[in-house]
């Protein structure tokens, strides 16, 4: 009974730090896809009231007739309850001590579906009792749309991304409305070799009827839009977005154009799609988007950790939706837009671009399954606070006993300082950086380099240890080696990205650049004052921007 009130209350002091999640970026990569043979899902947290930090249920037992209290997981109001898993296995971040991984995008749907007053579950309590239930990704798909079925949904439409060693799957569900409980559910199977993706557009279409290996569905997913006057061909030409999470300029430009521009790094083949992204969609007579891109592709060459965690970092260089190329960028070229991102001059509307890689990130990760490997050594996750493109991604195995405490639920939240806290750490470097970022960039990306490319020196040699250690028998042993490793490397981290924070200040205060030399900032002979500092000039193009509407005032009177 200890144990279940300890759990309830953490569960409750987890649920009440979580804000709205809005505006997210999966993409899931098959094993057969990957240099090494791992699966992995990525998953990138975005909100602007998201704090970035790790979640943490150990493994439990529970009696006989216990209950679980459900509190939703944007707004911490109590749902109701639902009857415990006599176990519940250990889960670090969102991956559970099996190597099940679940992310997540929500793309809302249609409106009459978004509402169910006597749902018990939301989407983010699907994903985290799942996760300390399920042994596999089959497993953890059946508790999901299980749990809806029998307590109601109580979310809009939303894609998950559920991943173990073996298989990732694309789940895409959306509730019923008022007056019917649960939802209707598409789950697909990536192929062995292909990658997918999902950023807050439904992306299943047609789907095999006959294909369980593959493809899972709740037995009234047609029956139900037939009902309500949505389709009325035949069961084969049925497609899930279509009729559930119609695509529009919106869902194309800000949210598949995310999915592209990830998949146009690793295969030649994306630029077909370039009109589609920029919001040009073309329908045929049933209403339904002729000119999509797949649901999934295949990488031109297999991908490393490396690969993936650059999949995450974007913001469309090299594209037509390059965010460097506008005025909006600045004199630093800076890949960033503050929100709105539509708004009108003139009454005609205009939008700024939504890339992978945004400001508002809570936390990101690349889950990395393995099955050569035990499960608490096989999974990695590579989690990382704040924006994907600035932040360091360390490696916590799930097989960890302890959070490390920079990452601890509770210490800060958004309105509450910690020098403690990751987070805060990385998001004061981050907005450090936006102020002058194709310099700064350069020297914050040097840092994160040397950072990761010691993780994935180091990873054989802990896999080594730790596997040593398993075969001995000494599987308790083999947890706190992973432990007391993971939680070094993220408070090493930390304390590096403080140290990296000091340096920024010093050498680029006050719009000066620091001089240096071998290493060390330079002084002036007496060794008392800096040498004077660089002041570069704005690019040439800049300042004709600034002199087209000001040049007669701005010009020097000889």
């Amino acid at each position: 009974m200890y144990k279940e009130k300890r759990l309830i209350l953490f569960l409750i002091l987890v649920l009440l730090q979580i804000f709205p999640v809005k505006a997210c970026t999966n993409f899931l990569i098959s094993k057969g896809a990957t240099k090494d043979g791992s699966a992995m899902i990525t998953y990138a947290a975005d909100s602007h009231t998201l704090y970035g930090e790790l979640y943490y249920w150990p493994a439990a037992d529970y009696p006989e007739g216990a209950q679980l209290d459900i509190y939703e997981w944007d707004t911490g109001k109590f749902m109701g309850k639902i009857p415990q898993a006599r176990h519940t296995y250990q889960v670090t971040g969102n991956m559970n001590e099996n190597q099940v991984a679940i992310g997540e995008t929500t793309y809302g749907g249609r409106k009459e579906l978004q509402e169910q007053k006597e749902a018990i579950v939301d989407y983010g309590s699907l994903i985290y009792i799942a996760l300390q239930r399920s042994r596999n990704a089959r497993e953890a798909i059946t508790i999901m749309t299980d749990l809806v079925k029998n307590y109601g949904y109580a979310s809009e439409g939303e894609s998950f991304s559920i991943g173990d060693p073996n298989e990732v799957w694309i789940l895409e569900m959306i509730g019923k409305g008022e007056g019917q409980k649960g939802a209707v559910w598409v789950a697909m199977r990536v192929p062995d070799g292909y990658i997918s993706g999902h950023a807050n557009q439904a992306r299943i279409t047609r789907f095999p009827l006959n294909d369980p290996k593959n493809c899972l569905y709740s037995t009234d997913v047609i029956s139900f839009a037939r009902e309500k006057g949505w389709f009325e061909g035949k069961n084969n030409d049925f497609s899930f977005s279509d009729t559930y999470a119609p695509v529009t300029f919106g869902g194309a430009r800000f949210c598949e154009a995310r999915i592209w521009s990830g998949f146009n790094k690793i295969n030649k083949q994306m630029k077909q799609y370039e009109n589609y992204v920029l919001g040009k969609v073309t329908y045929d007579e049933n209403k339904y988007a002729t000119n999509r891109m797949p649901l999934w592709i295949k990488p031109d060459s297999l991908l490393s950790l490396k690969d993936v965690m650059n999949l995450m970092r974007d913001h469309y260089e090299g594209t037509a939706l390059d965010m460097t190329k506008d005025l909006g960028g600045g004199p630093f070229r800076a890949p960033y837009r503050w929100r709105p991102m539509e708004w009108k001059v003139d009454s005609v509307k205009y939008v700024h671009e939504r890339a992978i890689s945004t400001q508002q990130t809570g936390f990101s990760f690349i889950a990395q399954c393995r099955s050569y490997l035990p499960n608490p050594i096989g999974g990695i996750m590579w989690f990382g606070v704040d924006d994907t493109y600035l932040t360091c991604y360390m490696p916590i195995y799930c097989g960890i006993k302890k959070v490390p405490l920079s990452l601890e639920v509770g210490d800060g939240d958004m309105l509450t300082w910690s020098d403690n806290s990751a987070f805060w750490t990385f998001n004061q470097v981050s907005n450090f950086c936006y102020s002058r970022y194709s310099d700064i960039i350069i020297d914050l990306q040097k840092v994160q380099s040397q950072l990761e490319n010691k993780f994935f020196c180091y990873m054989p040699l802990i896999d080594q240890g730790a596997l040593t250690l398993w075969n001995k028998g000494e599987k308790e042993m083999a947890c706190q080696f992973l432990t007391e490793y993971s939680v070094n490397q993220v408070d090493n981290t930390v304390k590096r990205w403080k140290d990296l924070g000091h340096y920024l200040l010093i050498k680029y205060k006050d719009g000066n650049i620091m001089k240096e030399k071998n290493g060390q900032f330079e002084r002036n002979e007496a060794g008392k004052l800096p040498v004077s500092p660089l002041q570069p000039f704005y690019p040439e193009w800049w300042y004709r921007k600034i002199i087209e509407n000001n040049k007669e005032h701005l010009k020097e009177v000889e």
